[in-house]
């Protein structure tokens, strides 16, 4: 996964153009199964329409003694994304308000969009910008603003039953690394495991620009994400290795919410909490009133509270490949902790008697930690609590609950209750 991440982190992206489609060709040499969607600018999605397409070939700033302020080729955080072009002559007081930067790190450069407003910008580190000096300067961006088309991917891993599990993850930030990269080759990496294993529901897994990619997306598919969704998760900072997060749904309580909290209770031990007012991503658009889908966030570091966040400071030393392990095991584990969820029933009266079905060890500690475990699930297989529940009442983790089911259906003592 890092070195995915070290391959897509040059590339220049942004909602639409040649780095999205350079990233989905990228990630579909991963996924050969994945289909890119082309949409064309001008086409209609609820309260939105498809932008005009943005490429940018070159850029700079420069002072009129020849000092180059900063260059497009040196970062493409140099340019605020979706700048028309210019190349123009201006005196320091009518660049200014094209500049933009951050004190709160004064040597990173920020990360600035205008995407609905035509404008251009070139963003600096505030050091540097506060030492500009008199005089005229020469900015210059080399760009295309034109209609075109908005892309997105997207991957379908049909399962047993066609009730779905969403993955969603955005491929529009241009070179930083938690707050981009991380998403998208840590749900790759969940894709390619779970196309190699038996699945029990279907797993809808998609690639999309951030907020107006997932409008796009909902727009054309929300009746079947209504009808089958059961759970899911938008998968975004989950790169670095300072700690975990949880954001809930709007309402929360959602499969996906229980989930999510028992895994990395389990998993991380401790975890940052947060509640759906300290919203960001794309939750905003899936669990939006009208739409309502169970859909959270399971991060590592979460967007807006680090302080490397939207700057070029985020690079690929925030992440690291332990980080990303971390961020794939905690999404693997909610995954795999929806597989095996399912409500069972006793079917004795009284307690089973083990022994004799060598469910039980003929020599042991009375009480001993296994059997006990397994007698807690079988006291609180009611036909009322499904295994989450069961494995939070218990205190369990619900894998470990997991593994006592199939001996004791085999045996007879257990009958699923249909969903």
């Amino acid at each position: 996964m890092y070195r995915w991440a070290s391959d897509l982190f040059p590339i220049c992206r942004s909602i639409t153009g040649t780095g999205v489609r350079t990233t989905l060709d990228y990630l579909r040499n991963l996924l050969p199964e994945m289909t890119v969607h082309a949409v064309p600018s001008g086409t209609p999605a609820f309260d939105w329409s498809t932008p005009d397409e943005w490429n940018i070939e070159d850029a700079w700033l420069e002072h009129e003694d020849g000092e180059r302020i900063c260059s497009f080729t040196d970062s493409n955080l140099h340019v605020m994304s979706y700048s028309v072009p210019v190349d123009r002559w201006l005196t320091l007081e009518e660049l200014q308000p094209h500049l933009h930067s951050f004190d709160r790190l004064p040597e990173a450069i920020p990360y600035v969009t205008s995407y609905y407003a035509h404008n251009w910008g070139f963003c600096l580190p505030h050091a540097k910008r506060a030492a500009l000096k008199p005089g005229r300067y020469h900015a210059v961006i080399r760009s295309r603003l034109e209609p075109g088309e908005l892309n997105y991917g997207e991957l379908i891993l049909p399962g047993r039953e066609s009730r779905e599990v969403l993955l969603s993850t955005y491929i529009c930030h241009p070179s930083m690394a938690n707050n981009e990269l991380s998403g998208p080759v840590v749900t790759t990496a969940l894709a390619r495991w779970l196309a190699g294993r038996d699945r029990r529901y279907t797993y809808r897994i998609v690639f999309a620009p951030e907020t107006i990619g997932s409008i796009i997306y909902l727009s054309r598919n929300l009746e079947r994400m209504k009808e089958r969704t059961i759970a899911g998760y938008v998968v975004t900072c989950v790169g670095d290795d300072r700690t975990y997060s949880y954001l809930p749904s709007r309402l929360g309580g959602t499969l996906a919410d229980r989930v999510a909290q028992h895994v990395l209770a389990h998993h991380a031990g401790s975890f940052d909490r947060y509640t759906f007012l300290q919203r960001g991503s794309d939750e905003r658009q899936y669990c939006f009133p009208g739409i309502n889908l169970p859909v959270c966030l399971v991060m590592r570091s979460k967007f807006a509270t680090y302080p490397e966040y939207h700057t070029s400071a985020d690079d690929l030393s925030v992440i690291s490949p332990a980080g990303l392990q971390g961020g794939f095991d905690a999404l693997r584990k909610c995954i795999e902790v929806i597989e095996a969820n399912r409500t069972w029933r006793v079917t004795t009266l009284c307690e089973p008697q083990l022994g004799r079905r060598g469910l039980y060890p003929n020599v042991a500690p009375k009480g001993g930690v296994r059997p006990l475990n397994m007698m807690h699930l079988i006291h609180y297989a009611d036909g009322n609590h499904d295994l989450l529940e069961i494995a939070e009442r218990t205190g369990q983790f619900a894998l470990d609950l997991a593994e006592f089911v199939p001996r004791l259906a085999e045996a007879g003592l257990l009958a699923e209750v249909p969903a």
